[in-house]
């Protein structure tokens, strides 16, 4: 993805965020379970990027590691009103199967750990976009409704930035 498309897909979805409301309230335990696990999501592909910036040798691998760390960072803060108004308890740091996979990547590297990351991200942004997909079906709130559909596409822009670069490698 060229570095232009990156800082205008960036400035759409940082416009879209900030529209977000402060006083949401939740319509349906499956909104609340979504946002739970997309809160979730958020925080192992921080822990796993920062790892990888770390620890990646490509630079392509990398710097998407930073704009991963970068972009989940703003998608935490951005549904911030939406855990706050539900009153859901935001997650910390990664799940047990997430520290699984960060404890398996501590143990490699150069282009191992390179390909197994990507390979991380690839998986990881498809579940959260066919979740992601989902819930914007399925929400009957509409202002929920237009932030999943703006996190759906930075979701979606992240797994094929993460699958044109796993091919690479």
């Amino acid at each position: 993805m060229k570095r232009s498309t990156q800082i205008i897909c960036c400035a759409v979805l940082s416009f879209a965020f900030g529209m977000m409301p402060t006083n949401a309230t939740a319509q349906s335990d499956d909104d609340k379970k979504f946002l739970a696990m997309a809160a979730q999501s958020d925080q192992n592909e921080i822990a796993l990027s920062k790892m990888a910036e770390q620890k990646a040798t490509n630079p392509d691998v990398k710097a998407f590691a930073e704009k991963m760390i970068a972009e989940h960072t703003q998608m935490t803060a951005s549904m911030k009103p939406f855990v706050d108004a539900w009153g859901l308890t935001p997650p910390t740091g990664p799940d047990a199967d997430h520290q699984k996979e960060l404890d398996k990547l501590n143990g490699l590297s150069g282009n191992d750990f390179d390909k197994a990351y990507m390979k991380d991200m690839v998986s990881d942004h498809t579940k959260a976009l066919s979740a992601f997909t989902k819930e914007a079906k399925d929400t009957k709130d509409a202002k929920f409704r237009a932030a999943v559909i703006k996190g759906k596409t930075a979701v979606a822009a992240h797994k094929n930035m993460a699958y044109d670069l796993e091919k690479k490698l």
